[in-house]
């Protein structure tokens, strides 16, 4: 559950630091004092985007801190430590978010600590706190909400995805196939055309690295007998002939060392000399070796013009360059590969009515699945809106079905409702006053809260819209959930406040030492700051002693159950 929360500089909240407890806590003041400014920074320590503007005039920065007691979420604990997140070596069972916002609109997100992304910050917080927003009775006005409730409810969201992609599967082999049928004349002659090419192709057997050493190979043959010739003369020259250069050096150099003795001088000469003997002698060994791996053969070179002259009459067939055959050929295969794994039209056909049967194997499940649990849901709320000023009211969920499905599945979700006993059932956008929508929303936000996971619920204004003996019944209601969750519920109904276990008022006042800048205030409240301030609720401007008479008397009633 949450445990610490810190808010700076956040819209008009200067600082801020609040201690939750567990049960049901209310958080109250006058209409504008920032009451659900503690919603919102809440929110963007669970992920939520933030901008410059959420920080408080003249400041930096804004900075949120949450710190929640993880112990009862193993799998939390183990989705930390998969990406690197938990605290290491703490066993207390705690996790940390926090969330900083600069003048820029830059933000940086940590848990425990550690550097995180905002969808990381998300996926932790989905497991912490399930917020119910004070516009959430506006959503369920939408088909989709209404179906992604129910899916949620009956825990077939793992179902409901392997529905879509059984969807989209056969959609796509509906579209091939389609396609084929279409197009069946042309696909068989792209791939005949393809076959021939391939094959073609395929038995010229020219590989990416064969055109540089081809032309290589061909240029030192064709002009063999000049490289011999060239050869032999340098030879001749170098080492063969009568005036052999190496013989002349080499007499050169011992009529030199010969001299040595009178002139030490002749060693810098000597030494050069010496150097080009080697220098000679290794061209010599070289050019021999070369001689002799000089190839004449005719029949060889009449084989290579051969292959020269295929490689460029392909080329010039399929209008590319010689280097880019290879290419052509993979390219070509693998689109021949393509016309043949998309198989004829009749094979096409089978695999689509194979995914089809499979789309409605797991589509049929899924209604099983939500017809069970909208008779379920329907019962449940109908019983809570005995309690809600509703008597005779029902409420259903109807499965209206599609003929063809779609990626949601086999049918359309309507929430339909009959406010009063005698009235037919209708859907909920057409028949629902304000607040009798406001009425059925909350019944159904409480309902559906039981079967979540996140230790903490947070109801933002939900009870807007009702009051009196239903305002009553609802506190009751959120105290009960606080038996089970950590709840808590920005209010404007005295009613649910004094069902709370603790309260928490929200003031804003202009700061004298700060310029007079407004700034927004909560404060735990004690027993009798509770009677003064749910006086206030009931009253009003002016709160008279039978006011908060009024007032003890609710707190004593709810504090005996």
């Amino acid at each position: 559950m949450l445990r610490f929360l810190s808010i700076q500089d956040f819209v008009i909240v200067d600082r801020v630091e609040l201690e939750f407890p567990p049960g049901f806590t209310v958080l109250t003041g006058e209409t504008g004092a920032g009451k659900s400014i503690l919603i919102d920074a809440l929110s963007l320590a669970l992920g939520e985007r933030g901008e410059a503007g959420q920080i408080r005039n003249g400041c930096e920065r804004a900075e949120i801190s949450a710190e929640f007691d993880v112990s009862g979420l193993p799998g939390l604990a183990d989705w930390l430590r998969e990406n690197d997140l938990d605290n290491d070596g703490d066993d207390s069972g705690t996790c940390l978010l926090r969330r900083v916002i600069d003048a820029s609109g830059r933000s940086r997100s940590f848990i425990n600590g550690r550097s995180a992304t905002l969808q990381q910050l998300r996926a932790a917080g989905e497991q912490l706190i399930d917020i119910h927003g004070q516009h959430a009775h506006q959503s369920l006005l939408r088909n989709e909400a209404q179906r992604d409730l129910l899916d949620a409810f009956c825990g077939s969201r793992e179902l409901v995805q392997m529905v879509a992609a059984a969807y989209r599967r056969w959609q796509s082999l509906q579209q091939r196939r389609t396609a084929w049928e279409q197009n069946a004349a042309a696909f068989l002659q792209e791939r005949e055309q393809l076959q021939w090419q391939v094959r073609e192709l395929a038995t010229l057997n020219f590989s990416p690295g064969e055109w540089q050493a081809l032309q290589a190979d061909h240029s030192r043959l064709s002009h063999a007998a000049s490289l011999l010739e060239a050869t032999q003369m340098g030879l001749e020259i170098l080492s063969e002939g009568e005036l052999a250069s190496l013989a002349q050096i080499n007499s050169v150099i011992a009529r030199l060392q010969s001299l040595l003795d009178y002139d030490s001088s002749l060693r810098t000469v000597l030494d050069l000399l010496e150097s080009a003997q080697i220098q000679l002698q290794e061209a010599v060994y070289e050019l021999g070796h070369y001689q002799q791996r000089l190839d004449l053969d005719p029949q060889r070179l009449q084989e290579m013009e051969q292959r020269l002259t295929a490689i460029h009459a392909a080329a010039r067939k399929y209008r590319v360059t010689p280097d880019e055959l290879p290419y052509l050929l993979a390219t070509s295969t693998g689109r021949l590969e393509e016309l043949t794994q998309g198989g004829d039209g009749e094979a096409l056909a089978k695999e689509e009515t194979a995914a089809r049967e499979e789309y409605l194997k797991l589509a049929r499940k899924l209604t099983a699945a939500r017809d069970k649990a909208a008779r379920t849901l329907a019962q449940q709320v109908s019983a809570a809106m005995q309690t809600l000023a509703m008597t005779g009211g029902e409420f259903a969920v109807a499965l209206l079905p599609l003929a063809q499905g779609n990626a949601h599945g086999m049918e359309q979700i309507e929430f339909q409702v009959s406010a009063h006993q005698g009235l037919p059932l209708r859907p909920l956008a057409k028949v629902a006053s304000g607040g009798e929508l406001s009425r059925i929303s909350l019944a159904i936000q409480v309902i559906t809260s039981k079967i979540g996971t996140a230790p903490t619920l947070i109801f933002d204004e939900v009870d807007a819209g009702i009051g009196g003996r239903v305002a009553e019944i609802t506190g009751a209601m959120l105290k009960k959930l606080g038996e089970e969750r950590q709840v808590m519920c920005v209010t404007h109904l005295a009613q649910v406040a004094s069902a709370a276990d603790q309260q928490w008022q929200v003031m804003k006042s202009a700061d004298p030492d700060n310029g007079g800048k407004i700034t927004s205030r909560i404060t735990v409240l004690d027993p009798q700051q509770r009677i003064e301030e749910i006086a206030r609720m009931l009253g009003g401007v002016k709160i008279t002693a039978t006011t908060r008479q009024h007032a003890a008397e609710m707190l004593q009633l709810q504090s005996k159950g």
